[in-house]
């Protein structure tokens, strides 16, 4: 039911054991315990690997490798909360873990805590990131990257209003911005408190980490022989689109694919040919009508634009500087970025992606910037002031005579229209 292991922990508890040994025994109907079947990923995606290097506990009756497998055993049993842990078997849960019982919940907290203070789960995080990249050379060198709005419903501080597609409204929220495989599986985030856009994350973080952890990129000597060869393809949408950055990155040698923000009239149904080509993610055939010229964009730079055209007639117009690779393959590695967002979903309804990892507070440094406060109140101001102008024009362009034209009539009218030109001049004021 609980702590059978009486002796070890009174050892512990007088500083004369520093983690308890991990022992299964044979155990019949217990619950979660396929979560077992899991271990061997989690241990060859490197849950375990070097975390003695960056992480430190006091001597204690857990251990820092038990600590990190009730984390990740919980998170794949869907216990969303530590304190769900209060209506689980805590006997049970430490047969599925070698020892006699789970940790409390207050033990729990101020071991992560003891964790979290050390600040190393980034670096740790920056290690992992590279592990996963080397172990998949080819889906390292194509990533897509995107946005997620993380909303904050409580009172402790005022967040800046982002606008949440999934809910088509503005509240109050963090962004984190995923750097994903092909397939969807992730590589890092980097998490915005004051998001100045995916350009400027791109510019500051990301890129940088990119160039500096991507495997099997060209060296100089390769690059200078091939004028088109790149280091490797980043893929976004619509948010990203600038000119000006695909042309910074052109420079840098990394390719871009992305959807065209201003396409112009659709092309001529003759130039579409059928392509075919396997999925190598999923195995499915995919067939698209695809169609490319070479387009300049206003800061003179020319690229590929791809035209897919849909059944329906519509066209999607991608834009890409990945001037070697098949048309077809640029189409789908950009269509490939909705894996990123079905593990977003995925994510959400399963791990808790949305919920905030502590509440702590802290104060934003003056150097960083934000819009005015009374920018914003003005704006607010003005807008309301011109619905309330557009409004008027409307009743004022109403107002008309019907029916026997009389002289009380006429005059009602005039004086109606005078009232409202008046009030139109004064909003205008």
């Amino acid at each position: 039911m609980g702590a059978t292991n009486i002796l070890d922990r009174l050892y512990a508890r007088i500083g004369l054991l520093n983690g308890v040994e991990t022992e299964f025994v044979h155990s019949c109907d217990v619950a979660n315990a396929g979560v077992l079947f899991s271990l061997a990923a989690l241990l060859s995606n490197g849950l375990l690997d070097s975390i003695e290097d960056y992480f430190k506990l006091p001597p204690g009756y857990y251990t820092i490798q038990q600590i990190f497998l009730v984390i990740a055993f919980l998170a794949l049993c869907r216990i969303k909360t530590y304190e769900q842990l209060r209506y689980c078997a805590p006997g049970e849960w430490g047969k599925i873990l070698g020892i006699d019982r789970l940790p409390e919940v207050k033990t729990l907290r101020n071991k992560i805590g003891i964790l979290s203070d050390q600040q190393n789960a980034e670096s740790w995080s920056v290690a992992l990131c590279k592990k996963w990249m080397e172990s998949n050379t080819a889906s390292a060198g194509i990533l897509c990257v995107d946005g997620h709005t993380r909303v904050y419903h409580g009172s402790q501080t005022k967040l800046p209003r982002h606008y949440v597609a999934r809910e088509r409204l503005c509240h109050r929220a963090t962004v984190d911005y995923w750097v994903n495989a092909m397939d969807g599986k992730p590589f890092f985030c980097v998490n915005q408190v004051v998001d100045h856009g995916l350009l400027d994350v791109l510019r500051r973080e990301i890129i940088p980490a990119l160039q500096r952890d991507v495997p099997s990129q060209p060296d100089a000597e390769q690059l200078n022989l091939n004028p088109y060869l790149h280091r490797f393809t980043v893929i976004f949408d619509r948010e990203g689109y600038s000119p000006a950055f695909m042309l910074e990155m052109k420079v840098q040698r990394i390719a871009i694919i992305t959807y065209h923000k201003f396409p112009q009239e659709d092309w001529d149904c003759a130039e579409f040919a059928e392509y075919t080509s396997v999925d190598k993610i999923t195995g499915i055939t995919k067939v698209l009508q695809l169609a490319e010229r070479g387009t300049q964009l206003s800061n003179g730079l020319w690229i590929r634009e791809i035209r897919c055209m849909k059944a329906d007639g519509h066209q999607s117009s991608i834009l890409s500087t990945d001037y070697i690779s098949d048309l077809m393959v640029v189409a789908l590695e950009l269509f490939s970025r909705w894996s990123q967002e079905n593990y977003f979903k995925y994510m959400r309804e399963n791990y808790s992606l949305d919920r905030l990892i502590d509440y702590k507070t802290e104060q934003i440094p003056e150097t960083t910037k934000v819009v005015n406060p009374e920018y914003r109140s003005i704006t607010s101001k003005v807008r309301s002031t011109a619905a309330k102008l557009a409004r008027l024009k409307v009743a004022f362009s109403d107002v008309e005579l019907t029916g026997d034209i009389e002289p009380q009539q006429v005059e009602s009218y005039t004086q109606k229209k005078a009232d409202l030109q008046q009030r139109i001049e004064e909003r205008n004021r």
